[in-house]
């Protein structure tokens, strides 16, 4: 099959371009995982380390693992990587940030991964808390940018409140931040949000040819699963219509079917009956169409579930996040001795609460299992966040 022609250059080929100059007498560690290749899909590790000026000597593993064969929260050991013998340090087990033992011997920590552009995915609190590791050990940081799969205009979700920090949600910064990660690395660092208001010596290596309207297939790039249940860039988009609700365990998400995030359902739900009630809201670029699965695994495994896939028609039009609470708000309405916030396991509170990255949102819904006594303080932070954010562009 022919390759597509790209009108995107990735940070790792601008940086190819400029020879590997900033990395140039240098001992470079490199943060990366399957996510990090060029436009033939040749991965960073091996383009660095087969460049003639560059001295690679470590790998660091996010969740996952450096060349993606650990599952989904599961630990990621430290190993020596098969294909250049190079130790790999696991930022996925008993530290989710590098220790100084494990930057003694490096100058420059080098970051590409492709993300997805919410919060909660958690490649970003890789990044962020190896840039706290780099600015305490006076080492340098150096970002490969990427694109933002779901574009650079998007901006859902409330600021991070401190009783909410967690891994999935390790900075004040919105559920949908509508940043690149180069992007969101300068605002973490110049507006001091890493620990203690700490700031490494960062550097970013831009993109050529991406624009913040972009989708990813505008990019012309390849996509390569940023985790087992983001199989394509498509899925970016729905990892934020249906996740927050998936911390519950309560109905199939499409995780552990062939959609994942893309549905709703349960055995106790009626597919036409949710399908017309969601679609009576008439939700900008969103369609509503009756499913009936049995997932393989996780939720509902085994069983005959009924529900709604969601089809974004019109992703710009689309909001996404909200998708997730009207259908909470309907099933409440439709089914109330199956009422989600009445009934879900009280004991996976606390992870819905993180990723929300904020209690008020669940408080404000349980009153009355309504979306509009909470939609006003989900969005109380965007229009400042944006106007912040935009001093960080590095892309129009």
């Amino acid at each position: 099959m022919e390759a597509r022609s790209h009108r995107v250059e990735v940070g790792i080929e601008v940086l190819r371009d400029q020879q590997f100059k900033c990395l140039e007498g240098k001992r470079v560690g490199l943060i990366t995982n399957p996510t990090g290749v060029d436009s033939n899909l040749k991965s960073t590790i091996d383009i660095l380390y087969e460049a003639p000026n560059v001295n690679l000597v470590a790998l660091f593993g996010p969740e996952h693992g450096v060349r993606g064969d650990v599952k989904a929260g599961d630990k990621v050991e430290d190993i020596k990587d098969v294909t250049t013998g190079l130790p790999v340090y696991s930022l996925y087990g008993k530290t989710r940030k590098p220790a100084q033992d494990m930057l003694k011997d490096i100058d420059v920590l080098v970051y590409d991964i492709q993300d997805i552009g919410c919060r909660s995915f958690t490649f970003i609190s890789t990044m962020g808390l190896a840039m706290e590791a780099a600015a305490e050990c006076g080492k340098e940081f150096v970002v490969l940018d990427r694109p933002n799969p779901i574009g650079g205009l998007k901006i859902e979700g409330n600021l991070v409140e401190p009783d909410c920090v967690s891994f999935v949600s390790q900075f004040k910064i919105p559920y949908i931040y509508g940043l690149t990660c180069g992007e969101l690395a300068q605002l973490l660092n110049d507006e001091h949000m890493l620990k203690k208001g700490v700031q490494c010596k960062l550097t970013v290596v831009k993109m050529k040819g991406w624009k913040r309207h972009m989708n990813y297939g505008d990019t012309g790039l390849q996509w390569i699963a940023s985790s087992p249940h983001i199989p394509q860039a498509l899925t970016s988009y729905y990892y934020p219509v249906s996740g927050i609700l998936g911390e519950l365990g309560y109905m199939s998400i499409g995780v552990g079917y062939t959609i994942p995030f893309q549905m709703f359902a349960a055995s106790w739900v009626n597919a036409n009956q949710l399908a017309s009630a969601m679609n009576a809201h008439h939700l900008p670029g969103v369609t509503f169409r009756p499913i009936y699965v049995r997932p393989y695994y996780s939720v509902g495994v085994g069983k005959q579930l009924q529900g709604v896939q969601v089809h974004l028609t019109n992703y710009k039009e689309a909001t996404l996040t909200d998708i997730q609470f009207i259908l909470m708000q309907e099933i409440a309405r439709l089914y109330p001795e199956y009422s989600i916030l009445e009934h879900a396991d009280k004991g996976r509170f606390s992870m819905f609460d993180k990723v929300c990255g904020s209690k008020q949102i669940r408080r404000l819904m349980m009153k009355r299992n309504q979306w509009s006594d909470a939609r006003g303080y989900w969005y109380k932070d965007v229009d400042a966040f944006r106007s912040l954010s935009k001093k960080y562009y590095l892309y129009h």
